[in-house]
Parts: structure tokens; sequence; C-alpha cells
């Protein structure tokens, strides 16, 4: 299926600093927390976040799945690792890849960072990031993670 998709100011902003090689969120006023990828306004406040902050590229896994089934027209062979992967200052987590590890291993509050394609085909997407592979630094407390508002 083919479809186009119009980002918005804050979508935008963060895809251009992806195509440059860098991560940034938004934070909110309010409450502090930071939003990656961006979308402009704090969904627990309801207010705009214009205040944008830098991350860096690692993170912690905070959930995953093993995708076992082939997916029509996805050029990845199962099986594979999908996760939710919090980066490190943000309060929210995305979906990306996982890989470099036994499939058993695989754990949540696992740290990982991102493993980026060569510049040259880097592109307005965060599909300039192939995946992200484990540290060896240790486990995220999971019980850490929920975010508490100030």
């Amino acid at each position: 299926m083919e479809y186009q998709y119009t980002a918005g100011a804050a979508t935008t902003r963060f895809l251009n600093k992806v195509k440059e090689g860098k991560l940034v969120g938004q934070e909110c006023p309010k409450c502090k927390a930071v939003y990656v990828p961006p979308r402009g306004s704090c969904p627990r406040d309801g207010i705009a976040t214009n205040k944008e902050v830098e991350l860096v590229d690692q993170g912690c896994i905070e959930s995953f799945t093993i995708v076992h089934i082939p997916i029509p027209g996805n050029p990845i062979v199962p099986p594979y690792v999908c996760a939710m992967i919090r980066l490190d200052g943000a309060n929210i987590s995305f979906l990306h890849l996982v890989d470099g590890i036994k499939l058993t291993d695989i754990r949540i509050g696992m740290r990982v960072k991102a493993v980026w394609k060569p510049k040259s085909e880097w592109r307005h997407s965060l599909e300039n990031i192939k995946w992200f592979i484990p540290t060896d630094e240790p486990d995220v407390d999971v019980t850490k993670l929920r975010f508490k508002p100030e």
C-alpha cells in the first residue's frame, strides 16, 4: 500500500535533525516530560512543547516482541526483534529493530545503542538507524521506567 505522510512542524524539525544524524525530543514546560519523536504538544497537559532537547542515540528496551511470521514486502527475514526503545532523557519510547543478540538473551531493561546506516544513505527517516544493539552497560531497573510528573 502506498501512501503519503505530511509531517507537521514538530515532526518536520525532528526529521531534519535525523537527516543530520541527531535525535531530538520536545520537553513539556509543565510536567517536564520529553517526547521523541515530538508531536508539538504534551498529551498529558494539552500544551505546546516548543523546547527542543537533543538526545543521545542510546537507551533501553521497554518491551519487545520476536517476529516469527514473514510480512509480505518486508525484506527482513524472521525471526527478528522489534522493541520499544526509550532513549536516555526521553519519557516515551518508539518502535525499532534490535540486532546483535541471541533471541533468547533479549530482555526488558537491556541497554542498547543505535547503529546508523552510512551517511550517504541518510534521509528524513528513523530508518537512518539500521537497528539497535546491546551495550555492555548494566540493565536499567524497570521499576524506574515509569514517568512521574514533577
